[in-house]
């Protein structure tokens, strides 16, 4: 049966659900094996956030797929990452053949997350089509414009439980405007009752579901729900999305279950917003800084 209220995510829930460890000699690989699909020739900077994001939550192992006309500048941002450069759309989107550039990979991941910063949401819809079927066993995590794959299945009749069909468990990461573009619903059907939202949505898709906001609820297709409240106004601005979806990637390559990278990366983002407001104020930060406070946090609220 669904449970009847959520659960809160604070301190206590966390210590009590810690986070899967590497042994004292554990190489990369058994932190993690990832790769992160995103960018464009406009929006480069939204798969470098969420790559380090990745890599300051623990995983061992990077790969970034992005644009060709982009790769290059992605992989000198980024040194740790072996970087891919895919076939690009007229309309800076990534090709759907581009998912063959990616099939030598298959079997060799632990997580995936696809959407930050792509362009083109017909063309991403029909790469993650093509996509999905390799990543049987893998955790996948959908953010942006990503996520309109849910929209495609809709519009072709075929929503019903759509994302079971794959052996991929998904995540997907939707604020309320977001929601409401998914579900088909107004965006004041979804403020009025984010929580039954995003349960039915979970349902529906056979997906776990993270509506995010002030009030964040993380709802998973058996019916489970955790509720977060924290953070402040100033993760509310540019490249913040694209760093919760690279903590929660990178949580599900260490061996989280998507439930529990979500808990945690929604609890890790808001709390190093809140780091970054009390040295700097409310307004101004800058999302890019929120990677760094996720180490020092995460050890410790091991307890």
């Amino acid at each position: 049966m669904p449970e009847k209220n959520p659960k809160a995510v604070d301190d206590a829930l966390l210590r009590a659900w810690p986070l899967p460890m590497p042994s004292d000699e554990g190489d990369k690989e058994e932190r993690g094996r990832l790769l992160v699909i995103g960018g464009s020739r406009e929006m480069p900077g939204a798969v470098i956030l969420a790559a380090t994001a990745a890599m300051r939550a623990g995983a061992g192992k990077l790969a970034i797929a992005t644009g060709g006309s982009v790769a290059q500048l992605v992989a000198l941002a980024i040194p740790e990452s072996r970087v891919i450069g895919l076939e690009e759309t007229g309309e800076g989107g990534i090709a759907t053949g581009a998912a063959s550039a990616l099939e030598s990979m298959k079997g060799r991941l632990d997580a995936v997350l696809i959407g930050p910063g792509m362009q083109d949401e017909p063309a991403i819809c029909e790469f993650v089509h093509a996509l999905l079927p390799m990543l049987d066993g893998v955790n996948v995590i959908l953010d942006a414009a990503a996520m309109g794959v849910v929209c495609d299945a809709r519009a072709s009749g075929r929503e019903s439980g759509f994302l079971g069909r794959y052996g991929a468990q998904v995540l997907l990461t939707p604020h309320a405007g977001e929601m409401a573009h998914l579900s088909g619903a107004s965006k004041e059907e979804v403020a009025d009752d984010p929580e039954g939202m995003a349960r039915r949505m979970a349902q529906r898709w056979n997906a776990t579901v993270a509506l995010k906001g002030p009030v964040t609820y993380l709802a998973t297709p058996d019916g489970r729900v955790w509720k977060h409240e924290g953070g402040n106004v100033g993760l509310a601005a540019s490249g913040s999305g694209d760093t919760l979806a690279g903590i929660i990637v990178g949580l599900a390559a260490r061996g989280a279950p998507l439930e529990q990278a979500g808990a945690w990366g929604v609890a890790l983002h808001a709390r190093a917003g809140d780091l970054l407001a009390e040295r700097t104020g409310p307004l101004g930060f800058l999302t890019r800084d929120l990677a760094a406070e996720v180490p020092k946090l995460m050890h410790g609220l091991r307890g």
